[in-house]
C-alpha cells in the first residue's frame, strides 16, 4: 500500500491589469492556465482555484507537477517587467500563490 504525503509548491502568477478594469490572470510554471477578476483579490481567488483545479487533472492523467518556482522570481519578473513597459500602462502584478500538492511515495 503506497502512502501519501502533502507537500506545498508556490508558483508566480501574473496579474495583468485590463484597460476594461479587472486583472487577467496567467502562470508561466501551469501552462493553459489563465483567469479573470474584477479585482485583485478576486483574480488571486480565481488564480487559487485554477490552479488547484489544473494541478488536480494533471494528477488524474498522471502528469508530472512543476516544481516551485524560487522566491527570488519575483524580483527578476518585476525587473523584467517594468523594462518592458510602455510609459503610462499600468504594470503587471507578480505574486507566488502556493498550494498543497499530494504526492504518493
Amino acid at each position: 500500500m503506497e502512502a501519501a504525503h502533502v507537500i506545498t509548491r508556490a508558483y508566480t502568477f501574473v496579474f495583468t491589469p485590463e484597460p476594461e478594469g479587472g486583472f487577467t490572470v496567467t502562470c508561466l510554471a501551469l501552462p493553459g492556465l489563465v483567469t479573470y477578476g474584477e479585482t485583485l483579490q478576486e483574480a488571486r481567488e480565481m488564480a487559487r482555484d485554477a490552479m488547484d483545479d489544473l494541478i488536480e487533472v494533471m494528477r488524474e492523467m498522471g502528469e508530472a507537477i512543476p516544481e516551485s518556482d524560487a522566491p527570488e522570481a519575483i524580483p527578476r519578473f518585476n525587473h523584467l517587467a517594468n523594462t518592458l513597459q510602455a510609459e503610462g500602462d499600468p504594470a503587471p502584478i507578480f505574486e507566488q500563490l502556493s498550494t498543497k500538492v499530494g504526492e504518493s511515495v
